[in-house]
Parts: C-alpha cells; sequence; structure tokens
C-alpha cells in the first residue's frame, strides 16, 4: 500500500496541478501538467511505485462507473454499432497487425511478446480522453463514439494482453481457444455485471419503502457497487471492466437515482465529481513519478545490448506511427460499414470529414491503463519466470503512452479550433425544448387552479382571495421564463427581449440582495448574535440560491 504521507503529497500535488491550469488559462492540458509534475517530483527523489492489481481494483471501477453513467443511453444505443466496431474490432485488429508490424522491426522478438506489447497499447485511456477534450467545442457524437470506445476497449485489449502473455510463457496458443474464451470473458462480465446491478436495484427499492433512504448510506452502497461487481467478475475469471460498465448501463435503465431522494442526488453528484477528479490527478501524477525511473532502465537496457539511444527512439517513434496509421484504418472501415449498412437499408448518410477522422485518430491516447498492462507482466525471480525481453516492451510503452499524450495535447486542440460547428448544439436544442415543456405543464395546471370553481368552506374570501393572488404571482413568473426561451411564432421577438431583460435585471437584484445577507450574517456572527452552527445552517441555504441563480445566468444569451 502507499503510505500516508504519500497520498497526501500526492493530493497537495492534484491540487497545485489544478492551480497551475488556471494561471495557465487552460493553455495547456490538465493531464500533461500532472504528468509533468509527477516526473519532476520523481527526479528530486520521490519513489511511489504502482502496482498494476491495485491500481486496476482501486482506480478503473469507479472511473469506468462513472464515465459509463455520463454516457447518455440513446446515443448508445444509435452508435453502437460504431462503438462495439472500436472497442473490439480495432482492438483485435490492432493487436494482430502491430504484432506482425512489431516482429517485423524486431525480428529476434518473439510473436507472441510482439502481440502482448501491441494488446497492451490498443486500448484507449478513457481517463486520457475525457481530461484532454474537456471544455472543448466538440460535436457530440464524436464525444459519444470516443466515451463509448474507451469503456469497452480496456477490457479487450486487456483479455488480449492476458492470452498473448499467456502464450508467450507456455509456448502455446490456438486462435479457436482464445476467441472462445474472449467470448466467454467478455459476455461473462456483463451478465455477472448486470445481475448484481439488478440484485442491487431491487434491495435499494425495498430500502427505499422502507425508509431508509438517508444520503450517506445511499451514496456509499453506489460508491461500493463498481468495486463488488469487479471484484466478484475477476474471482470468476471474467472481466471485472466490463462487469462495472455493465452494471452502470443497468442501473441507470432501472432508474436507482431518480428513485432516490432529492438530498441524495445533490450530494451523490458532489462526490462523484470529487472521487472523478481526485483519480484522475492521482493517475496521471502516477504515470508521471513512474517515468523517468522506467526511461532510466530503458536506457540501461539499450547500453547493455549496445543499442543507440535514436534508435531507441527511433523503435518508440515507429511503433507509435504503426499504431496511430492502424487506428485511421480503422476509424475508415468503421464509417465504410455505416456507409454500407445506410445503402443496405435504404437510409441517408452523410460522409464525416477528414479532419473529424484525424482528431479521432489523434484522440486515442495510450495512458496508465497500457502501463499497468505491461508493468504486470512476470519479473525475474517471480514464481511464472521472467518475462521475455520485458524491460524493452515496458520501454516501449513507456515512450508511446509519453508521445501519445503530448502528441494529442498538441494536436487535439488544433483541429478541433478548425472543425466545423455543426452537430455541437442537438443537447442545447433538447434542453430547451424540455425546459418549454415543463413550463407549459406548470402554466397549464395554474390555469387549471384559477378556473377551478371555487368550493363549498373551501375557506374564508380572504383565503381565497390570497390564493388567486398566489396564482398569478406564479403564472406571472413562469410565462415571463417562458416568454425568454419560446422560440415559436406564438412569442414576438419583442417580448422576448422584454422578458430576458427584465430576467437580467432581477437575477442582477438577487445576487445583490444575497451579498447584503451574507454581510448581515457574518455581522451577526461576529457580535455573538448568533453561533457557527446557525451561521453555517443559513449560509447554506443562501448558497443553494445562489446555484440555482447562477445557473438560470448561464442559460440567459449573451446578446442582451
Amino acid at each position: 500500500m502507499i503510505p500516508a504521507d504519500n497520498i497526501l503529497f500526492l493530493l497537495l500535488m492534484a491540487a497545485g496541478s489544478s492551480l497551475l491550469a488556471r494561471l495557465l488559462k487552460g493553455r495547456i492540458p490538465l493531464p500533461l501538467i500532472q504528468i509533468v509534475l509527477g516526473i519532476l517530483a520523481a527526479l528530486v527523489g520521490v519513489t511511489i511505485g504502482l502496482r498494476p492489481d491495485l491500481f486496476m481494483l482501486v482506480f478503473l471501477p469507479p472511473l469506468l462507473f462513472a464515465d459509463a453513467f455520463r454516457m447518455p443511453l440513446r446515443e448508445f444505443h444509435e452508435l453502437r454499432g460504431t462503438i462495439f466496431f472500436l472497442a473490439f474490432g480495432l482492438v483485435v485488429f490492432s493487436t494482430i497487425f502491430c504484432g506482425y508490424a512489431i516482429h517485423w522491426l524486431i525480428p529476434s522478438l518473439d510473436l507472441p511478446c510482439c502481440f502482448a506489447l501491441a494488446a497492451a497499447l490498443s486500448p484507449t485511456d478513457t481517463v486520457a480522453v475525457s481530461s484532454l477534450l474537456a471544455g472543448r467545442r466538440v460535436p457530440e457524437r464524436m464525444i459519444h463514439v470516443l466515451s463509448g470506445e474507451a469503456l469497452f476497449n480496456d477490457a479487450s485489449g486487456l483479455v488480449c494482453f492476458r492470452f498473448a502473455t499467456a502464450a508467450a510463457l507456455t509456448g502455446e496458443f490456438s486462435y479457436r481457444q482464445a476467441f472462445d474464451d474472449f467470448l466467454l470473458v467478455a459476455f461473462g462480465g456483463m451478465a455477472i455485471g448486470g445481475a448484481i446491478a439488478y440484485g442491487a436495484a431491487r434491495l435499494n427499492r425495498i430500502l427505499l419503502r422502507r425508509g431508509f433512504d438517508d444520503p450517506p448510506l445511499q451514496i456509499t452502497l453506489m460508491i461500493l457497487l463498481p468495486f463488488v461487481t469487479y471484484i466478484v467478475s475477476e474471482r470468476v475469471h471474467c472481466s471485472g471492466i466490463l462487469a462495472s460498465v455493465a452494471a452502470c448501463m443497468v442501473i441507470k435503465m432501472m432508474g436507482m437515482i431518480e428513485e432516490t431522494n432529492t438530498a441524495t442526488r445533490l450530494q451523490a453528484t458532489t462526490v462523484w465529481g470529487m472521487v472523478n477528479y481526485i483519480f484522475n490527478a492521482l493517475i496521471f501524477l502516477l504515470l508521471g513519478l513512474q517515468l523517468p525511473a522506467l526511461l532510466r532502465g530503458g536506457m540501461t537496457m539499450a547500453h547493455e545490448r549496445e543499442v543507440s539511444l535514436l534508435q531507441l527512439v527511433g523503435l518508440v517513434g515507429a511503433v507509435y506511427l504503426i499504431m496511430t496509421l492502424l487506428r485511421f484504418v480503422g476509424i475508415w472501415l468503421s464509417i465504410l460499414r455505416r456507409w454500407a449498412m445506410a445503402r443496405w437499408s435504404a437510409t441517408p448518410f452523410v460522409w464525416p470529414d477528414f479532419l473529424s477522422s484525424l482528431l479521432l485518430t489523434f484522440a486515442g491516447v495510450r495512458g496508465a491503463v497500457t502501463l499497468a498492462a505491461v508493468l504486470s507482466l512476470p519479473a525475474a525471480g517471480s514464481e511464472m519466470g521472467a518475462f521475455p525481453y520485458r524491460d524493452l516492451l515496458i520501454t516501449i510503452a513507456a515512450g508511446v503512452i509519453v508521445v501519445s499524450l503530448v502528441g494529442a495535447g498538441v494536436l487535439m486542440p488544433l483541429f478541433v479550433r478548425f472543425l466545423p460547428r455543426s452537430g455541437m448544439d442537438r443537447h442545447a436544442t433538447e434542453e430547451m425544448m424540455a425546459r418549454q415543456s415543463l413550463l407549459r405543464t406548470a402554466l397549464a395546471i395554474l390555469a387549471e387552479e384559477k378556473s377551478r370553481p371555487h368550493e363549498t368552506g373551501s375557506g374564508t374570501p380572504h383565503e381565497q382571495d390570497l390564493k388567486r393572488d398566489v396564482l398569478d404571482r406564479l403564472e406571472q413568473i413562469y410565462e415571463n421564463r417562458l416568454y425568454q426561451i419560446d422560440e415559436t411564432t406564438q412569442t414576438s421577438l419583442m417580448n422576448r427581449q422584454l422578458s430576458r431583460r427584465r430576467e437580467r435585471l432581477e437575477l442582477a437584484t438577487r445576487f445583490l440582495l444575497l451579498k447584503a445577507q451574507r454581510q448581515t450574517l457574518h455581522r451577526l456572527f461576529v457580535e455573538r448574535g448568533i453561533n457557527d452552527q446557525t451561521e453555517w445552517e443559513l449560509q447554506q441555504e443562501l448558497d443553494f440560491e445562489e446555484q440555482l441563480l447562477r445557473a438560470r445566468v448561464q442559460r440567459l444569451p449573451r446578446d442582451i
């Protein structure tokens, strides 16, 4: 286990990396900053090892679970063919052809060892991809394809890596046996994850019916779910990664999150956001901490084998170019598959532009999953015996990771800048339509309440007048909000602009009132009129109100 002081040091570096990213105004992607900080820490003597089995257990399940939760089910269903082709077909394609290419480059390296290296390099890193694209205007379809691919290709690449490693150590390999085992591992993992998630959702409904709906319990059970599915699946020699992803998909389809109370959903969003942030940062910091030692080992190995540093760099560059070229070919094979399916079903098909295919190609970043895979190769003195050319494979993998991260960090922002803007606002359009439907529903209920005849004995005339006044005020508020976003011909442009100006003025005034209330609250605490607990409780109410106001500010157009 990592000592406590090392964990605190990593958390300190994670906070420092965010500060640097803010100072640099996003000009350098946060993952690259964290890797550089890890490298600098290693160069000054900080030594924190990376245990592959611990990495796979601690980091991958919750991060993949969170990424799967952010994957829209509708878009996943629409893009399932492309996602599965890239996640499974492209991984197998890259493993085979890159393995033969590496064997051609290094004839002395046994073919199973080449396949093991190619399999470790085949999966993209979901953490690196999402971090590099964060905050950039990328077409939603492309983001969904990359996210969906990264969810599944970790599993397919590690399964291929497992088979290639076994073949290199035993000298025995059967394509038919490997294919059968691949299907068993993949579908077994998804079945186990789905079954555990289904049972957890049913159990959660029972707990909710009996009143066990407190947020700490619900959030704790949700965090434990990906770890349980991963451990159970791995114990029966199936894919724990696919089990975690399948568990999240089942949870979403069964509506387990929607069944919890409001406080649970709000707190869960904050907790998962922190887990995602901290674990992402730790992954890249640990990756940077390993690189200097790995590169020194590679240089020592090259010196012992009388290989120049230039030749080693050339070998890393050649392997990276091969993987990039194979990914580019695989992406266009996926596009041709979609075109053929569209021709067969007589549906319209739009060819993607060349720049989008280049962005998808260079978005295939290798990261900590690749490093953890090659570091798991048996070393000298282990029970299984030393893996052939282990140091060379680790050196090449580490070099490809660095080149792919730097290349993506430099090229992807350039590609994104020149991408066409079409197809980027589907989510915003749907959100606007949904908001209009919600507001119209509220207005219909208010109109129904106003038109309902007064029941005998339903209250005094004063109470009835008070109710009508409340209904009139609510109706005015909802109509004003609807006028701001209603783009139909029923609402004139002048009414929309007037409603938006009124909304902006109202929000500015309410922010001013909040500021004055905070100052008064602090003054009461300083003068000992209230204690710190009362201040904290009232401060939370003001925070929630301000959060809602800021959400409304972000929805306002900037042209008024």
